[in-house]
């Protein structure tokens, strides 16, 4: 059974983009995987805490010489690598954030990049333990910043991530990136019609010969 992994970042609710688009997503994955389960979780509706001193040094100690305190401190960290172990797949989805992923999702990455859990040292250096997954990423931005535009350098969401999930042994990425979203907010373009033009750039993704 396939398994997909859905994340959504936005604070906005019901008026994202990038959430919209994930969801359409899913649906479309669904479709395409109809005995498959999908693992939903809101970064929003159920923060994730900022790491500590407390976290840092629970998650050096040996796990068989963890404390009870040491194992609460870690259970929400081994809750999260649960879930993308679990998953063949991954859709996340975003907004731009001042160039950069939202601060939730950090946190996120935070808990999940996690020695001798995502990745190990090994005497050529580190090494991601997340094989044969795939991710998606729907970044939202209210300006345009994809390939070829004025703003392109500015888009520090992609290496960011590719880095990131590269670091773990995710290196089947790909990027979605719905530029422009301050004209819908602006009234300048309609809504539907943006997510219409988007939607259907997600949907080649399961039209595959």
């Amino acid at each position: 059974m396939s398994v997909l992994l859905h994340i959504d970042s936005s604070p906005l609710g019901s008026a994202s983009i990038s959430r919209s688009l994930s969801a359409h997503y899913v649906e479309a994955w669904q479709k395409s995987n109809p005995e498959g389960k999908v693992i939903t979780r809101d970064l929003n509706a159920n923060p994730v805490p900022l790491i500590d001193a407390n976290w840092i040094g629970s998650s050096y100690t040996p796990t068989d010489a963890r404390s009870d305190e040491q194992k609460a401190v870690l259970a929400l960290s081994n809750t999260l690598i649960g879930e993308l172990r679990e998953a063949d797949e991954y859709i996340i989805g975003l907004p731009m954030h001042n160039f950069n992923i939202p601060s939730v999702l950090r946190l996120w990455i935070d808990q999940i990049a996690r020695a001798g859990e995502t990745f190990a040292y090994s005497s050529e250096g580190p090494v991601g333990l997340l094989k044969g997954k795939k991710a998606t990423f729907i970044v939202a931005s209210g300006g345009v910043y994809g390939p070829g535009s004025q703003m392109e350098s500015f888009n520090f969401i992609e290496p960011y991530l590719r880095a990131a999930f590269g670091f773990i042994g995710v290196s089947d990425v790909r990027f979605h990136l719905a530029g422009g979203a301050s004209a819908v907010a602006q009234g300048k373009v309609d809504r539907e019609e943006f997510l219409k033009t988007h939607a259907a750039n997600i949907q080649a993704d399961f039209q595959v010969a």
